[in-house]
C-alpha cells in the first residue's frame, strides 16, 4: 500500500460486505416467500423483504464505489486523500441513514408522515430526512474526492470516475421532486433509476474496471485510456436516450416507442465493448498476476454484464415486445443478472484486489474466493435461465390467452422453486468469499523431521 489514506477504503468494503450479506439473505427470504406465501406474513411482510432486499443492494453497492475511489484515487492522482475526517463521517451518516431505513421499512415508522415516513416510490421510498443526509454524505464524498484529484494527477480513470460520480449524486436530486401526475412522476423517477444504472454508473464500472485492467494485466495506460474514452462515449450516446425503453406505457407521447427502441438496443454495444476490452487486455498484458481471483471477478464481471445488461436487456426492450412481456418474470431474469454481472460483480473484483494490499498480506484464500465466484456466477446465470422460462410461459398464459395473474403464478410454481434452489446457492457462495475475504489463510508448518543420532556399539 502506497498512501495511508487508502486505508479508508478497508472500512467502507467492510461495511459494503455486511449490507451485501444481508442483501442476499432479504432476496433467498422473498424467494421462499414465492414458494411459501405465509412465511412471515405478519412479522415481515413480502413488501417490506423486498424493500430491504433492494434497498441494501443500492447502498451497499454505492459504498463499494466510494470505496473504491478511496483506494484508487491515491494512486492515480498520486497524492493522499485530501480528508481522511471527512471520508469518516460521510460514511458515518450513511450508516446511520441506512439503520433509519430499516427500522422505518420494518416496523412502518411514522406512516405517511411527510418528513420521517417512508415514500411510496419504488427503490426511492426511503424517508425525506435520509434523502437530505444521503445529499448531505454525497455532498462531502464530491468535495473530498474532486479535492484530491484536482491537487494531484488528472487521468482518464479519475476523469471518467468523477464525471460518474458527480452525475450519480445530482440525478439523486430528482428523488425530492415527487409530482401529482403520476406520468410526469414516472418520467422524472427513471432519471434516477434508469440514468444511473445505464448511465452515470456505467462511467464508474469502466473506470474502475479500467483501474483493474491496468494493474492486473500490465498493459500501457495509453491503450486502456484509448479503450476507456470508446466505451464511455458508446455508453453516454446509448444511454440517455435509451431511457426512452421506460416511456412506452406511462402516458408520453408516442414517439418514444421508437426513440426507445432505436437507442436502447444500442445499449448493447458499451457492454459488448467492455466484455471486449477484459478480454484483449488480459491476451495484450500476458502478465502473471498473483491475484487471480481478482481477474477471475475482472473478467466475469465484463462478460456476465454483457449478457445481463445487454443481451437479456435487447430481449425484451423493442416496443413490440415489450407490450407483451412488461413487469413479467423475464424482467426480473434481466434485472438480476445485470446488476450482479455489472455492479456486484466488479465491487468484488475490487475488493478481492485491494483487501490484500490493505490488510498487507499476499493475496490469501484465493481458491476459496473463485469457488465462491463459480457460485455466485453459476447460481445466479441458473436462476436468469428460470427466470426467462417462467416470463415466457406467464406471458403466453397472461398476456396472450388472458388467464386471470394469481392463476398463472399457481402455473410457475416449479420454476419459483428452482429459482430458491437457485438463490441457495448463490447465498453459500457470498458467505464463502466474505470468509475468503476477510479469514487469512492457515500457514501449514511442515513437520521438523527427526535427527538421527549415532547409536553406540555394545
Amino acid at each position: 500500500m502506497k498512501y495511508e489514506s487508502q486505508k479508508i477504503a478497508l472500512v467502507y468494503f467492510t461495511v459494503a460486505l455486511a449490507l451485501f450479506a444481508i442483501q442476499v439473505l432479504g432476496g433467498l427470504l422473498a424467494g421462499l416467500i414465492y414458494v411459501m406465501p405465509n412465511t412471515l406474513s405478519e412479522l415481515l411482510p413480502f413488501n417490506t423483504i423486498r424493500m430491504l432486499h433492494t434497498n441494501s443492494l443500492i447502498v451497499w453497492l454505492l459504498l463499494g464505489f466510494f470505496g473504491a475511489a478511496y483506494f484508487l484515487l491515491p494512486e492515480e492522482a498520486e497524492r493522499e486523500i485530501h480528508s481522511p475526517l471527512l471520508a469518516y463521517i460521510q460514511l458515518a451518516i450513511l450508516v446511520v441513514g441506512t439503520l433509519g431505513v430499516v427500522l422505518t421499512y420494518t416496523f412502518d415508522l411514522f406512516h405517511g408522515h411527510w418528513l420521517l415516513g417512508k415514500e411510496g416510490r419504488e427503490f426511492i421510498e426511503q424517508p425525506k430526512w435520509v434523502k437530505a443526509g444521503i445529499v448531505v454524505a454525497a455532498l462531502i464524498f464530491l468535495f473530498n474526492v474532486s479535492m484530491t484529484v484536482l491537487k494531484g494527477r488528472k487521468t482518464a480513470i479519475t476523469n471518467i470516475l468523477l464525471l460518474g460520480l458527480w452525475g450519480l449524486a445530482l440525478l439523486f436530486l430528482f428523488s425530492f421532486y415527487n409530482p401529482s401526475n403520476l406520468s410526469l412522476d414516472k418520467q422524472y423517477w427513471w432519471y434516477i433509476v434508469h440514468l444511473w444504472v445505464e448511465g452515470v454508473w456505467e462511467l464508474i464500472m469502466a473506470s474502475i474496471l479500467a483501474y483493474l485492467m491496468l494493474k492486473l494485466t500490465g498493459v500501457d495506460r495509453e491503450v486502456v485510456e484509448k479503450w476507456l474514452y470508446v466505451i464511455v462515449a458508446a455508453a453516454l450516446f446509448s444511454g440517455i436516450l435509451g431511457t426512452g425503453h421506460h416511456y412506452y406505457w406511462i402516458g408520453t407521447p408516442g414517439y418514444w416507442q421508437w426513440i426507445g427502441s432505436v437507442f436502447s438496443s444500442l445499449e448493447v454495444v458499451p457492454f459488448f465493448a467492455m466484455m471486449s476490452f477484459a478480454f484483449v487486455m488480459v491476451w495484450k498484458g500476458r502478465r502473471d498476476h498473483p491475484n487471480k481471483a481478482a481477474l477471475l471477478w475482472s473478467l466475469g464481471c465484463a462478460t456476465l454484464a454483457f449478457f445481463g445488461a445487454g443481451v437479456w436487456g435487447f430481449l425484451h426492450t423493442l416496443h413490440g415486445v415489450n407490450y407483451y412481456t412488461h413487469g413479467t418474470q423475464i424482467t426480473a431474469a434481466h434485472g438480476h443478472l445485470a446488476f450482479f454481472g455489472a455492479y456486484v460483480s466488479l465491487n468484488l473484483a475490487i475488493i478481492s484486489y485491494a483487501m490484500p494490499i490493505l490488510k498487507g498480506r499476499d493475496p490469501y484464500n484465493q481458491v476459496l474466493n473463485m469457488v465462491s465466484f463459480w457460485l455466485m456466477a453459476g447460481g445466479m446465470t441458473f436462476m436468469t435461465f428460470v427466470l426467462t422460462f417462467a416470463g415466457t410461459v406467464q406471458t403466453h398464459l397472461q398476456r396472450v390467452m388472458g388467464i386471470d395473474y394469481m392463476s398463472v403464478q399457481e402455473e410457475l410454481a416449479v420454476f419459483y422453486w428452482m429459482r430458491f434452489g437457485s438463490g441457495l446457492v448463490f447465498v453459500i457462495g457470498a458467505v464463502l468469499f466474505i470468509y475468503a475475504i476477510f479469514v487469512p489463510r492457515r500457514e501449514v508448518i511442515a513437520p521438523s523431521r527427526p535427527v538421527a543420532h549415532d547409536v553406540p556399539a555394545e
